[in-house]
């Protein structure tokens, strides 16, 4: 029986894309409506149907294509909207009212028949087209419409190029990937939540097996440094040298005054806030956990041996989040206003001074490449949201890679 964990999961809403879900509801008409189960050729009752499934199929695809191109036309008209600076105005702000910023033309059409190919996706007849397909079918249309003018590639860090918690390793099949993109000028960044202040070293151990793969491959200086490491979302960057070791970049060198102005006692007290109601969550759950503070990042991290369940752990992000909230906005938290991202790591929760799309941002500007240059690989749903367009994906596999 087909799980309805994922449906009844009071939670999930957080976790959800309303633009897929806009498309999901889209093409549920021509599933419902015209995707019908075929009949046995001796059923009686069935004596118009004439067998053809092949025929039909092609009906379907041709519906879908209709569809995915009607939105199509959506994403140019919330283009031109946007260029004139009034995206609000555009149809598909009023049909999805929490979309955000396109850099680029969605090619769906193109991106559905390349996916059905693959998966069959119009043959399926009990089966509609799910999350996950379309997930796909928005990460191939990104990279087709982006491949062209790519300067910049950023990447999550777990989830996305290794395990969870886990160092890359250096038989990874992800290396040789990687190395290519390089080698086709590229600069490549991982963007990462792990927070080492100006600590070289430990990047270096979660990243060594891709290190110890540019030093087999012989990278030249002029590929290395194209490889880059932000850590603590946006706080620490580091770049490889032509020894294969990452060197510190200072502060001053490649982050915007505005954020160079941070005061620590800004800093101080959103961790502050965030720390109390951290501890007041692994109090109140009876969490075997230890509270870790950090320069700029606080969170709770599980005693050896000891899992926590997602449950606990969405429970201490979404609570936290919501204090921090109330208090930056309350009239005593104002002046300590700055951004802030809070999130479960699978394992642990933490929260972090900046966010990802600072991150990206920053780079933008340090490496010279524009929204429509940048490509963001991650394991979460945030389709369009961050400073670059964006692909989806979990832990990678060379297939997954492959097409970047």
């Amino acid at each position: 029986m087909t799980s309805m964990y994922t449906i009844n999961y009071a939670l999930r809403a957080h976790k959800r894309d309303p633009f897929i879900e806009f498309i999901k509801g889209m093409l549920m008409t021509p599933f419902v409506l015209h995707a019908k189960p075929i009949p046995p050729k001796d059923d009686p009752s069935e004596k118009e149907h004439n067998g053809d499934d092949k025929s039909q199929m092609d009906e379907n695809v041709a519906r879908y294509c209709d569809i995915l191109s009607s939105i199509e036309e959506l994403i140019e008209e919330h283009i031109r909207k946007q260029n004139k600076g009034v995206p609000d105005q555009s149809r598909l702000k009023r049909l999805v009212p929490s979309i955000s910023t396109f850099h680029t033309r969605l090619p769906l059409r193109e991106s559905f028949l390349l996916a059905n190919s693959k998966h069959s996706i119009a043959a399926r007849r009990f089966v509609p087209p799910s999350f996950n397909d379309i997930r796909r079918i928005l990460t191939t249309a990104q990279i087709i419409a982006i491949a062209p003018k790519l300067k910049l590639i950023t990447f999550d860090g777990d989830m996305t190029l290794y395990d969870d918690g886990e160092d890359f390793e250096q038989d990874s099949k992800s290396v040789n990937l990687l190395v290519q993109l390089l080698k086709y000028d590229l600069n490549v960044c991982v963007v990462t939540a792990a927070g080492y202040p100006g600590d070289a070293k430990r990047y270096e151990e979660r990243l060594s097996g891709l290190l110890k793969g540019f030093q087999t491959a012989q990278l030249s200086k002029k590929f290395c440094e194209r490889f880059f490491v932000l850590g603590g979302e946006c706080n620490y960057l580091f770049q490889c040298q032509e020894n294969y070791h990452l060197k510190y970049i200072p502060e001053s060198e490649y982050q915007p005054e505005e954020i160079l102005s941070w005061r620590d006692d800004q800093i101080k007290a959103i961790l502050d806030v965030a720390q109390e109601n951290l501890q007041r969550c692994v109090d109140d759950m009876k969490l075997p956990c230890t509270v870790l503070r950090k320069s700029r990042a606080i969170g709770i991290v599980p005693k050896p041996g000891v899992k926590i369940f997602r449950e606990q752990l969405d429970e201490c992000v979404l609570s936290t989040q919501h204090r921090l909230v109330n208090y930056l906005n309350s009239p005593s938290g104002k002046q300590h206003k700055l951004p802030f991202c809070a999130f479960n790591g699978g394992r642990d929760v933490w929260v972090d001074i900046g966010n990802k799309l600072i991150g990206v941002q920053i780079l933008q500007k340090y490496l010279g490449a524009t929204p429509e240059e940048t490509l963001h690989v991650g394991d979460q749903e945030m389709t369009l949201r961050l400073g670059a367009n964006v692909v989806h994906y979990g832990l990678s596999t060379p297939k997954k890679l492959k097409a970047c």
